[in-house]
């Protein structure tokens, strides 16, 4: 196969996972990174647990030259992954303006670039906060999407219509992967999710919660009209989703895809809530929580999961992993990790 694929925030959380499927699946990958919230020891465990040394640049998307740069070292890159985003929900309440200039310029640039230099295919990280705030779940690619409950979630509709509109008329194909709330880590527990900013994403605050990094853990809201009272969510493995991005980069290079830009949901189509999320953790590891109940958090909303049928019909993807595997998991990359930091 061969084709060399740009992976755009490749040294973080779901980049770094699919690099390895990538690099597993026979593509030649390039990575970029500004290091906001990650760091290049990922590509270190890319390297251990694949045997390739993934070429690295460390530049910031929102400047044209240097995206030019790595086209012009790298010509025959022949897709585009997008990773790269700030992604906090809360933060880009906080911080607007941050998040839409980061989040769009960037975007900006890659698609100049990417049609200049004729790339086949592109495919963007996008997101379940696309849908807003649904009335119904699960979520199809043709529910309408709501009012942005975030400016976070605002960056991925603009984001997705900027690149149907860019590439309207254009040689390149793009895929938008909305996907839900990637979890767990990779089954050698040599790479999991290790922001360099404190985590804000369930599963790590869990787990670091359970090694004792946090005193407690809060669950934001107990009070949704949800079957236990805490919000709900679609948890998708990060193995599984990382799949996908290669699966969906396959059917662009193999022909199989005849609009210039298609949708598809990625997640593991089953709602769990926090708390339940948290007795996962409990049932599966016998480790105890130190959890309390907070108020609910700004741009959260009350419930959301995915029919992922599409995905499973035309790109032949559906998930392999449950929650346990996910629990599993992320709790042997917390010990991998919390060990090599205190030696």
């Amino acid at each position: 196969m061969n084709q060399k694929v740009l992976v755009t925030g490749g040294t973080g959380y779901i980049g770094s996972h699919t690099i390895i499927d990538l690099i597993e699946n026979g593509y030649e990958v390039v990575c970029v990174d500004n290091g906001s919230n990650s760091d290049t020891s990922s590509l270190a465990a890319v390297k251990d647990i694949t045997g390739i040394d993934v070429p690295y640049y460390h530049l910031d998307l929102c400047e044209l030259d240097g995206v030019k740069r790595i086209f012009t070292e790298h010509p025959d890159i022949k897709g585009v992954i997008h990773f790269a985003a700030l992604k906090a929900v809360g933060e880009s309440v906080e911080q607007p303006i941050r998040y839409f200039r980061n989040n769009l310029d960037s975007l900006i640039n890659i698609l100049d670039v990417a049609t200049q230099n004729h790339v086949e295919a592109l495919i963007f990280s996008s997101s379940c906060t696309v849908y807003g705030d649904v009335t119904h779940s699960p979520v199809t690619e043709e529910t309408p999407l709501q009012e942005a409950a975030s400016p976070y979630g605002r960056t991925k509709q603009m984001g997705e219509q900027m690149i149907t509109d860019s590439l309207k008329n254009s040689s390149v194909k793009s895929i938008l992967l909305r996907y839900f709330n990637p979890a767990g880590a990779h089954a050698s527990a040599k790479l999991g999710e290790s922001p360099v900013n404190p985590a804000q994403n369930l599963v790590p605050v869990i787990t670091e919660t359970a090694i004792g990094k946090r005193k407690e853990m809060t669950v934001f809201g107990d009070d949704y009209p949800t079957r236990d009272g805490s919000a709900i969510r679609d948890y998708i493995h990060v193995v599984d989703l990382a799949h996908a991005h290669t699966l969906a980069l396959r059917y662009i290079f193999e022909g199989k895809q005849q609009v210039s830009t298609d949708v598809f949901n990625v997640g593991i189509g089953n709602g769990l809530s926090v708390l339940e999320i948290i007795h996962a953790f409990e049932s599966q590891t016998g480790e105890k929580l130190n959890y309390k109940v907070g108020p609910r958090r700004a741009g959260d909303i009350m419930a959301i999961y995915s029919d992922y049928s599409k995905a499973k019909n035309l790109l032949g993807w559906e998930p392999k992993l449950d929650v346990n595997d996910i629990m599993h998991s992320a709790w042997a990359w917390e010990k991998e990790r919390t060990g090599r930091q205190i030696q």
